[in-house]
């Protein structure tokens, strides 16, 4: 039999397509692979139920849970999230795997409002978000567990812990969400297993405003200034469409909201409104979202109090046949399926005679964000506002990945008014004002110091540098060793759409470090044969880059483009895959690489995460040598200690020889120069 890998269903070895789902087939379920991840747990749990169910009739217990599982189970998987399992009538969903979109938190947390929007008093729910370990290839259907890890036994205690209706987040689940939604501060949870009290916050809804405020906006003085002029341009009379294009976190949101603030504080109005991945309520979701802003209506506000808003609203603007324009708000609002437009002309006319009239009241700017995920209607919608408008003060900012021209190429295209603006990382002081700016309680010179570290490990990523930073801020006595939640998660994202040859080919070179050769990979590649294909695509899509000069000669050394992808391929990686991987890319430098200098250093260390302590120490013990007859003390001194930990402490004799090298190589470093002591100081 031959199973779907999508819907679980058993089908003939004849078959090329799922009987029961219509996907092809491939063989059977697909191989199933372990990572590491960061996911985000939601629990939720009907209120008192156990003791109901003791009087209950089997039938009539399956007829309570049926439609509550469903209604579950489609409040989760509308916002990108994966019902694990079903135990009883606790209902567990996982964001973040097999899939990760980057914002999971965010979305298990607005799952859980859904969740408690439907079904109030009803049901307990608890969101944890930790790392877990994943199976790839789980089918949850047929009770194969997807993921494991303390961050679901957590969730558990927490749902317990959560009031009736309450939904009770997890100290991780706050910080990654904190600005999005809005909490309550709740007390400790003692949690059964738990030596310390569990953070918790209960979430009341999601954040009205421009969500995370982020640190104080550090350069962008060009791209203000240029923003600022074509609003001057604007506002006598020629409407403009400026697109701002560059990747998650480098800024975008943190530049228009700046932008934002100048526009109001010279009279300017200004609207935003942001596109969603999941759960839009109308293909114009973000612009549905601007025009509650205008006519001040309510999430909460009923049909038809949106729909005298709307007719309030238009005719005090003036608009020309006002009940016809607010029935075709209402349509974009999507708050009254009867109402129905002649056609998709007479739709986006309406719109436009409601803009043009706001923009005669107040020079008006409309931001809308994350258009890359808008539906293609929307964006028919914001290039007609902007190429049939004339003689008007409103301006049109839109924020975008560049995936939004792989989607749409000729965005913008053969309007007069549009203009595209990349947005590129902080460079030099730029990024590391950034970081200081964010480092707080620190020493002057230690926080200018990890200032820098942090600008060069986030290359310039002004979110990278602020989680970098934060991490430490909120730990000052320990370093930021573990990736920040979000990068992981954004970067998780970025690895997830890639094919899997070449996610797989990526995540074994990232072992090697930043730099890697392609010997290796070949090594353990699952299709050798297209190696080199699969390098020039990752290459093409700007996560690596190969470089002319290899250290090792005959070999094609390549570079991750940043250092943060190499770092979060890494933490993906199983505990078992890593110490194969570190052991066959150990063997290989035996064989390729010189017997002395850096490769000495790089064998003892692959050997060490290996597992293979003895074979490290010998290596740890020929380079600190090495460095010692060099006159590098403190390089010495930090090999010694390296091979020291690896040794066992019942072997007196090798500790006794390793401790006495120690203590001669720290007698040397002491009558050293003070200057020729310094880090950094040639020997």
């Amino acid at each position: 039999m031959t199973v779907c890998a999508a819907c679980g269903q058993e089908n003939p070895p004849i078959a090329q397509f799922c009987l029961t789902c219509g996907r092809p087939l491939a063989g059977g379920k697909p191989a199933s692979r372990e990572e590491r991840r960061i996911v985000t747990v939601i629990f939720v749990d009907l209120v008192g139920f156990t003791s109901r169910a003791e009087t209950l009739d089997p039938e009539d217990v399956r007829a309570i849970l049926a439609p509550y599982h469903d209604r579950v189970r489609d409040e989760i998987e509308s916002f990108g999230g994966v019902v694990e399992k079903f135990i009883g009538d606790a209902v567990v969903g996982v964001f973040g795997a097999p899939t990760a979109y980057g914002d999971d938190p965010e979305r298990a947390v607005r799952a859980a409002l859904s969740v408690r929007a439907a079904l109030g008093t009803q049901v307990r729910i608890a969101v944890n978000t930790g790392e877990a370990l994943v199976t790839i290839g789980a089918r949850p259907e047929r009770g194969e567990a997807m993921v494991a890890g303390d961050v679901i036994n957590t969730a558990a205690r927490l749902q317990s812990a959560a009031p009736a209706g309450g939904v009770l987040v997890g100290a991780e689940t706050y910080r990654c969400t904190n600005g999005l939604v809005d909490y309550a501060v709740a007390d400790p949870v003692m949690a059964k297993g738990k030596e310390l009290p569990v953070e918790v916050w209960l979430a009341d809804r999601v954040a009205s405003g421009d969500g995370r405020p982020g640190a104080e906006l550090v350069g962008r003085v060009g791209e203000l200034a240029m923003l600022k002029g074509i609003w001057e341009r604007a506002t006598a009379g020629t409407p403009h469409l400026v697109t701002v294009l560059g990747p998650p976190g480098v800024g975008k949101s943190r530049l228009a909201s700046e932008f934002r603030r100048i526009v109001t504080a010279g009279g300017g109005r200004t609207v935003r409104g942001r596109c969603l991945p999941y759960r839009e309520s109308s293909a114009y979701g973000a612009f549905a979202t601007q025009v509650k802003q205008f006519a001040g209506i309510f999430e909460n506000d009923e049909p038809d109090v949106v729909l005298a808003k709307l007719r309030a609203e238009s005719e005090r603007l003036a608009v020309p046949d006002p009940e016809v324009v607010a029935g075709h708000l209402g349509i974009i609002l999507g708050i009254d399926p009867h109402i129905v437009a002649e056609d998709r002309e007479a739709l986006f006319f309406s719109v436009r005679c409601f803009i043009e009239a706001a923009a005669a009241e107040q020079a008006t700017v409309m931001v809308f964000e994350d258009i890359h995920w808008a539906d293609r209607g929307l964006l028919d919608l914001i290039e007609q506002l902007v190429g049939r408008m004339h003689g008007l003060p409103v301006l049109l900012l839109t924020l975008a990945r560049p995936e939004l021209l792989d989607n749409r190429p000729g965005w913008g295209g053969g309007l007069p008014g549009y203009i595209s603006m990349p947005l590129q990382p902080l460079v030099g002081v730029e990024a590391e004002a950034l970081a200081f700016n964010v480092l707080r309680g620190i020493e002057e010179s230690e926080r200018q110091r990890r200032a820098a570290m942090f600008a060069e490990m986030a290359e310039g990523n002004p979110l990278f540098i602020e989680q970098l930073a934060a991490t430490v801020a909120e730990r000052p006595a320990g370093t930021a060793e573990a990736l920040p939640t979000t990068i992981r998660g954004i970067v998780a994202a970025r690895l997830d759409a890639l094919p899997p040859g070449e996610r797989s080919v990526l995540l074994s070179a990232a072992v090697m470090g930043k730099v890697f050769w392609r010997g290796p990979v070949e090594r353990v590649a699952e299709n050798a044969a297209t190696l080199g294909d699969t390098l020039a695509a990752l290459e093409r899509r700007d996560l690596i880059r190969r470089e002319a000069v290899s250290a090792i000669a005959g070999e094609q050394q390549y570079r991750f483009r940043h250092m943060l992808i190499r770092d979060a391929a890494y933490d993906m990686l199983p505990r078992m895959r890593r110490q194969e991987l570190h052991a066959d890319l150990a063997r290989y430098l035996e064989q390729e690489a010189p017997t002395a200098g850096e490769a000495i250093t790089q064998m003892a260390r692959h050997w060490r995460e290996a597992g293979e302590g003895d074979r490290a120490v010998r290596y740890f013990l020929v380079a600190a040598e090495e460095a010692e007859r060099g006159w590098a003390m403190e390089r010495a001194l930090l090999l010694y200690k390296e091979a020291l930990d690896l040794v066992a402490e019942d072997d007196v004799e090798t500790r006794r020889d390793i401790r006495r090298r120690l203590a001669l190589v720290y007698q040397m470093h002491f009558h050293l120069d003070p200057i020729e002591r310094a880090p950094g100081a040639e020997a």
